[in-house]
């Protein structure tokens, strides 16, 4: 009777231990399409859907093309369980920079406090060098090829 209660208690364990780890390493992949947006600012040409799988699988980027360090320097060897910062967190400010005859003049790392202007830079300078790289024109660089209609 004992032994049959051992193997009960030690199969409900495993059990156990095997749903916590699926469920815990489940939860640490990261998400495919993203929706780029940030709270207290509505981008007024919609939100970006940023798809990883494509830029990994299909412009072969790696994760730190896109997440860098306080000095811009890409992340080393980053894995998709692991746990990144928010762009929000640096770039803190929602928005882009200010536009227009009026606006003021502000140096690179003003602009990067910016929200919207650390995207816009990271991405389109990438997608400006695949596409020089390739010879193409795939990486789109205009508001409308990566911006979700409204």
């Amino acid at each position: 009777m004992k032994v049959k209660s051992l193997i009960l208690m030690a199969s409900i364990i495993g059990t156990a231990i095997l749903f916590f780890s699926a469920s815990t390493f489940a939860g640490a992949t990261i998400t495919d399409t993203i929706k780029l947006e940030t709270k207290g600012y509505e981008s007024q040409k919609g939100h970006v859907q940023f798809t990883h799988k494509k830029h990994s699988e299909e412009y072969k980027a790696a994760c730190g093309d896109c997440h860098h360090d306080a000095k811009g320097k890409p992340l080393a060897n980053l894995k998709p369980t692991d746990k990144v910062q928010g762009c929000i967190e640096c770039h803190k400010k929602p928005g882009d920079k200010p536009k227009g005859k009026d606006a003021p003049k502000l140096s690179k790392q003003e602009e990067l406090e910016y929200n919207a202007a650390a995207f816009h830079a990271n991405c389109i300078t990438c997608h400006k060098e695949f596409n020089k790289k390739n010879n193409t024109k795939a990486a789109p660089i205009t508001c409308t090829k990566c911006h979700a209609k409204k």
